[in-house]
């Protein structure tokens, strides 16, 4: 008995001897499979949280406005290109390649202006737009409506496609406009942070395409948009005296193209009061038309 009990043991010690270690490298049976999800689908959300990732790769060096830059801005009609400025802000529809080359060739930069926060109903892209992210009418402008900008899953290739086309034609910069819809009557909950996200992703789209990208107004998200926005442009920042908000962008060394209306301010108070207040703060200020038509006062 005491032999066979040996035997028993021995043969024990072998098997056991022979057994795989216990941080086997072996692949396990058991481990279901997993199907992925083709590379370019679209988010399956709404979050502005979780927002397309940029797509196109940068094309050339993107031309940062330096703080003394001079600045004209038209939309609307031929552009008159006769002033006396170092950039020239013309829509993105109706410029032609051939006269952003020809302000090029005179050492000029441009600047291509959209909307990215309203559908407009005059654009050529305007059966893109999916109707459920049109929202209610944008007041004091005909055939204009918000969008819900929290979508942008859906948003992206009509954005995309207008980035693509202002790079394209040769702009150097985006002025994006209608920013701030967190404070508008658009029809949808579009929180501070809903359009925080979609800002920061236009931003994103533009540097990708080797374009800067100006901060329209939307004076409150300031201090969280500086570092992705490489310019600033106010309507009525005076008069509605909130210019020193966008100061920041000033002592970030980034320029601000201020601009005051005839319809809130004559020709004589814009020198003898705007004037002033724009140099103590350093921001480059037109008088303009309220229609963006070629009129342009400059202060001396």
């Amino acid at each position: 008995m005491k032999y066979i009990f040996t035997l028993l043991l021995a043969f024990s010690i072998l098997i056991s001897g022979c057994a795989a270690p216990a941080e086997s490298t072996a692949e396990p049976s058991a481990i279901p499979a997993v199907t992925l999800p083709p590379t370019s689908a679209p988010p399956e959300t709404s979050s502005a949280t979780e927002t397309p990732s940029p797509t196109a790769a940068p094309v050339r060096e993107i031309w940062l406005p330096p703080l003394d830059s001079t600045f004209s801005w038209q939309l609307g009609d031929e552009a008159n290109t006769s002033f006396d400025a170092d950039i020239y802000d013309i829509d993105a529809f109706e410029a032609e390649a051939s006269l952003i080359s020809d302000l090029h060739s005179q050492g000029k930069k441009v600047f291509c202006y959209i909307s990215v926060g309203s559908w407009e109903d005059w654009r050529p892209d305007r059966d893109d737009f999916p109707s459920e992210i049109i929202g209610n009418d944008y007041e004091g402008w005909d055939g204009e409506k918000w969008l819900d900008i929290r979508e942008i899953d859906k948003l992206a290739p009509i954005m995309r496609a207008r980035l693509d086309m202002c790079a394209e034609k040769g702009f150097d910069g985006i002025e994006p406009d209608n920013i701030a819809l967190h404070w508008e009557n658009t029809g949808f909950n579009i929180s501070y942070d809903d359009q925080l996200a979609y800002n920061i992703w236009l931003s994103e789209e533009a540097h990708a395409r080797g374009l800067s990208i100006g901060l329209k107004n939307n004076e409150e998200q300031v201090d969280d948009l500086l570092p992705y926005f490489d310019w600033a442009l106010t309507e009525d920042c005076f008069v509605g005296e909130w210019c020193n908000e966008m100061s920041t962008f000033i002592n970030a060394g980034k320029p601000v193209f201020a601009v005051e209306y005839t319809d809130e301010v004559s020709y004589e108070i814009f020198l003898k009061d705007l004037c002033p207040q724009a140099a103590a703060l350093g921001f480059y200020t037109i008088l303009k038309n309220r229609n963006l038509d070629e009129y342009r006062a400059i202060c001396p």
